[in-house]
């Protein structure tokens, strides 16, 4: 199920809050005593720079699930958002020593962070906040000087209601050949319940990635019979083709950009696994390097606003973060799980 641990940094107690964190989530995803020890520190890290920095925040850790030739694997990944004044100078702030200007830390930074972490990404707007992304796997990464590694093609952030352990909503990837596949999954209500609908639609895409997305649909039905059942929308980039086509049933938002245009993909109404509709139209559009694609369950408010800002230079789960955290605030409080999945352009070997 989606196991989230959401922590509000509001005070100091929230750093080691933040920290056991980071070490529980590094034990759920198996990974070995030095790689939970760059977990735990990039956790504190965060939390600490939040405090110093931000007036206070919170940090979003979960699995996600990582693909490459030796198979899929779980890594943990770390999120530290906040409406604070942001940086000015993103640059120095990563340099060694930055964070050590204003109190007591581990004297690490955000430029350790970047070092320890297999991904890391940074995205900060003066006046509107920071928003800070780094995974971690079982090994340390291995990175070649002039041979950046290629972003991820898809990212995600999920928020538990309540900051339950467990969020209702779930998100995946999966790809075959230069067909790469995006699903959200909303898990009717909240709650574990809720969770083993959208793990098991999770779980059942991964052997339905050469499928077309209406066809996944329906094969999702019997493996959500037992549950609740879900909303869900399946997205698929075919990157040869330059076409990305989308079906959805149930209350899945999802906005396509192309050309710098925005538009809506509509999802029929129903419910996966309980009263789903015989047909499911497909929605095409052209799918290009400058093409992005979000989904969401419908606890984020279905007027959120487009962070152009972040759009094509950012990793997609920073662009997920962005979305979530500018769409809400103390006034508009959350009132259901929520969950934002996106998919970016690039190259087939992204």
């Amino acid at each position: 199920m989606s196991r989230v641990w959401d922590v509000p940094v509001d005070d100091s107690t929230r750093v080691r809050d933040v920290r056991v964190a980071a070490e529980e989530a590094s034990a759920c995803a198996g990974l070995p005593a030095n790689r939970t020890a760059s977990a735990a520190l990039v956790a504190t890290e965060l939390a600490t720079n939040l405090l110093r920095h931000a007036e206070g925040g919170h940090v979003l850790i979960g699995l996600v699930e990582r693909t490459d030739d030796g198979g899929p694997r779980t890594c943990v990944q770390l999120l530290s958002l906040d409406h604070g004044p942001g940086i000015p100078d993103v640059a120095a702030a990563m340099r060694d020593g930055y964070s050590t200007t204003v109190a007591a830390s581990l004297g690490a930074g955000l430029g350790t962070c970047r070092r320890v972490a297999n991904d890391f990404d940074l995205h900060s707007a003066v006046g509107r906040g920071t928003v800070v992304l780094a995974r971690i796997d079982h090994e340390a990464a291995v990175r070649h000087p002039g041979t950046p590694a290629p972003p991820p093609r898809a990212g995600g952030v999920n928020v538990p209601l309540g900051r339950a352990a467990h969020s209702g909503d779930a998100w995946a990837r999966v790809r075959a050949g230069d067909r790469l596949t995006l699903l959200l999954a909303d898990g009717l209500g909240h709650g574990e319940k809720a969770a083993e609908a959208s793990t098991a639609a999770v779980t059942a895409l991964r052997d339905l990635a050469e499928l077309p997305p209406p066809e996944i649909l329906r094969r999702l039905g019997p493996a959500l019979r037992p549950t609740r059942g879900a909303a869900v929308a399946v997205a698929q980039a075919d990157l040869s083709a330059g076409r990305l086509d989308f079906a959805g049933i149930g209350n899945v938002g999802a906005r396509l950009r192309t050309g710098g245009e925005w538009r809506p993909l509509l999802s029929r109404p129903g419910i996966v696994g309980a009263q789903a509709p015989a047909d499911v139209p497909v929605q095409s559009g052209p799918w290009h390097e400058d093409s992005l694609l979000v989904l969401h369950s419908d606890g984020l408010p279905s007027r959120w606003s487009t962070p152009e800002d972040v759009l094509l230079t950012c990793d997609p789960a920073v662009v997920a973060a962005v979305v979530l955290r500018d769409s809400g605030s103390a006034a508009r409080p959350v009132r259901d799980d929520t969950c934002v999945a996106v998919l970016n352009g690039g190259s087939p070997r992204a």
